[in-house]
């Protein structure tokens, strides 16, 4: 007969005893209790570790993108190039929410009023054109100054996006905060606005690429945003496809036609 199973002897019986009889300690079905702990804990480690190697890259984009202003700069004071960009590119905080409203709504009103009606804007900055506190609590929201003034002045914003939620700000109803999963959905660019005094100098390129880069480094390799009319042909030249036209619902009973854009990130 073969070796009598340890789980036959008489009961009750302890790992040590199997061991000192049969010089065997048997597989146990789950791993001892603080090896099981250990292991929660190092998954835990793993993904702070995570979450910080993805705010050092953030920051390190940020970083470099500075320093190309300030070479241009460089450039622009040593052979007299016209144009110098003063811009400061930098993660939005709380206390900045009381002047990006002011640009939003200049933004809105001074470069919307070619494609979207009076009505029509006096319903979107009441019920969706807003400040997401989201999006600036998970650090994925961006502020411009221009220091050519001497004190920093804030002429733009703008982000990018791990949740669900594709346009609105705090007041939307139509928000959806849950996570999303970069396996399979794409990252969402989320709420730009520059001010009219500081248009069309860059500045929105320059916020887009901060995103982008962003985006990538937190495993992203789509992206997609709920465009306002005014902005279709700046993202069609940033490589954006056009996806699909939406009617967005306003409180004041109007409509507020936005296009759904796409773009695939390496």
């Amino acid at each position: 007969m073969g070796r009598p199973s340890p789980y036959h002897l008489d009961r009750p019986h302890t790992v040590r005893e199997i061991y000192k009889r049969f010089g065997v300690q048997p597989v146990l079905a789950r791993p001892p209790r603080i090896l099981r702990r250990n292991h929660r804990r190092r998954i835990d480690q793993n993904t702070i570790e995570i979450e910080e190697n993805r705010a050092r890259e953030q920051t390190r984009h940020i970083i470099d993108l500075n320093r190309e202003l300030e070479t241009h700069n460089r450039f622009a004071a040593r052979y007299k190039y016209p144009v110098t960009l003063t811009f400061q590119l930098r993660k939005a905080t709380p206390s900045d929410v009381p002047r990006l409203r002011q640009i939003i709504e200049a933004s809105v009103r001074g470069l919307q009023a070619d494609f979207y009606n009076p009505l029509q804007i006096e319903g979107a900055l009441r019920s969706v054109y807003g400040v997401d506190s989201q999006l600036i609590a998970d650090g994925t929201y961006f502020a411009v100054e221009d220091r050519s003034a001497g004190a920093d002045v804030l002429v733009a914003c703008g982000g990018w996006s791990k949740r669900h939620t594709l346009y609105g700000g705090d007041q939307y109803h139509g928000r959806e905060d849950s996570l999303l999963n970069p396996a399979h959905d794409a990252a969402k660019i989320r709420a730009f606005f520059v001010h009219p005094d500081w248009a069309r100098q860059g500045i929105g390129g320059m916020i887009l690429q901060a995103c982008e880069n962003a985006a990538r480094s937190a495993g992203f390799t789509r992206l997609e945003m709920g465009a306002t009319l005014s902005g279709v042909a700046f993202y069609r030249a940033k490589g954006y496809a056009l996806a699909e036209e939406q009617q967005v619902p306003l409180g004041n009973g109007a409509t507020l036609p936005i296009v759904r854009m796409t773009k695939v990130i390496d």
